[in-house]
């Protein structure tokens, strides 16, 4: 037996009905004489009703309340503001003041755990891929995977003019948004197609996008460098006027680039997966050394240092500065040989810079060296490293990078060296590259990152992702 349930009507306001004059409503016999009130002409008056129903005739049996939708009757044609209930062919009605008919129809057109479904959907989450090739989607597999999810629905491609296309093929309105995007050799076009997806997931009134990007491209470029530009911070204003609200990134190139965001950024450490390669790959590890191929990489060398507790070198010289003393046309216009300067614009004699001689600061003799740094890409400057440090003693060469570019000729490069192998994590594309060169060894990160999503999604502390680790790291 359902248990009734009081449900108040809200005021209905009537305008009262003229009565001639001898009649009542109630009246009974011919000079109708009787004990009611007789109904008064003049202003409206406000009356409360209310109705008892049970659950059951309202929703029906397993049936949301969200599953009807309340429809319109003509105007004074609502039963004078009454609520009441009618039946028909088509069912039981509950009729409402103001002119709404609410069905109470006893058959379920839909379970309630189809409503409870969609209800869980929009405050989920879904994972999406922005990237136009297949080899790209990869690491995008692996995290949801991981989640035990399915990866979005959605079309990327390249027309024949070269324009980015997105579609998004289902909904994701209230929705947590994971755009996993890892950057292949064709930066821009990864560029394009990740402001396009946000943009689009922003139009399709996302809750929050929050675009997965393992390695950030244009990362070199977030310092001034004589005439050119901050492309990074460019960057980071694009990101946040297409529509994302949040950033997992992984090993920025300057820790200082999370300060061009308008947006929490969360910066994960690979360092982990690369210290326990290290461990369980490297079979006489503890007869190590870590290298830092040039001063900058010291920091990050002497963090790995000491939780492997291993002795740290630094290559310093010549061979590894990379920067070129190159006019930059600052002397416009040009200085004239006769030319008076005045005595109050002469500036202090400004020493040229003098590179000291290739040196290696720690003794690597007998040892295994361990270079490691946040990116490899031209291998010149490690294939150089790894010459001057078997030149030193060094048995045997790693080179340990988180974010693997490898362009140009780089597997031909590493085939030809020194180098023993070079590690790298999942965080770029490298399979062909891998094919040419069986030097290279991959580590997955994927763990990392899927949990990132879960713990963000959530609402959870990410200060367990980041224990152990140092700033410097």
């Amino acid at each position: 037996m359902p248990v009734p349930v009081r449900i108040p009507e809200r005021t209905v306001e009537r305008r009262a009905r003229s009565v001639p004059s001898g009649k009542s409503c109630g009246s009974r016999g011919p000079g109708g004489s009787s004990g009611r009130r007789r109904h008064r002409a003049g202003p409206e008056r406000r009356r409360r009703t209310s109705v008892s129903v049970s659950p059951a005739a309202i929703f029906g049996t397993g049936t949301s309340a969200a599953a009807y939708t309340p429809c319109l009757s003509p105007p004074g044609r609502s039963g004078g503001g009454r609520a009441a209930s009618r039946s028909g062919a088509a069912g039981s009605v509950l009729i409402l003041g103001g002119g709404t008919f609410l069905p109470l129809s006893t058959r379920a057109p839909r379970g309630l755990h189809d409503a409870l479904a969609m209800n869980a959907a929009r405050s989920g989450y879904r994972v999406f891929s922005a990237n136009s090739t297949a080899a790209s989607t990869e690491l995008a597999k692996k995290i949801t995977e991981r989640l035990g999810a399915e990866l979005g629905k959605s079309v990327v491609y390249q027309e024949t003019n070269g324009e980015t296309r997105v579609e998004i093929k289902e909904s994701v309105r209230g929705q947590d948004i994971f755009i996993i995007q890892t950057i292949p050799r064709d930066v821009n076009t990864a560029v394009m197609e990740l402001l396009i997806m946000a943009y689009a997931l922003k139009t399709s009134c996302a809750r929050n996008i929050i675009g997965v990007i393992p390695y950030f491209p244009y990362s070199k470029q977030s310092k001034m460098r004589k005439r050119g530009s901050i492309v990074c911070k460019l960057l980071a204003s694009m990101l946040a006027k297409a529509g994302l609200t949040h950033i997992i990134t992984m090993d920025l190139h300057q820790k200082e680039i999370q300060g061009f965001f308008s947006f929490p950024v969360d910066n994960l450490r690979a360092s982990p997966f690369l210290l326990q390669y290290i461990q369980e790959e490297i079979p006489d590890y503890r007869n190590a050394v870590i290298v830092a191929k040039s001063p900058g990489a010291a920091k990050r060398a002497q963090s790995y240092a000491e939780r492997l507790r291993l002795g740290l070198a630094v290559i310093h010289g010549e061979a590894q500065c990379t920067e070129q003393d190159m006019d930059d046309g600052r002397h416009s216009p040009p200085m004239l040989k006769n030319a008076t300067v005045h005595p109050g614009l002469e500036l202090p004699l400004m020493m040229a810079k003098e590179k000291p001689p290739i040196t290696v600061v720690g003794d690597v003799g007998g040892r295994i060296a361990i270079i490691v740094d946040d990116i490899i890409d031209d291998v010149e400057s490690f294939v150089a490293a790894a010459e001057i440090l078997k030149e030193r003693g060094a048995y045997k060469i790693f080179v340990m990078a988180t974010h693997g570019l490898l362009s140009a000729d780089a597997p031909r490069l590493i085939e030809e060296s020194s180098i023993d192998e070079v590690v790298v994590t999942n965080t770029v594309p490298h399979e062909v590259q891998k094919l040419q060169c069986p030097k290279i060894k991959t580590v997955d990160i994927s763990l990392i990152l899927s949990e990132a999503i879960r713990r963000i999604h959530n609402g959870e502390s990410m200060a367990y992702l980041f224990r152990n680790i140092t700033v410097d790291d």
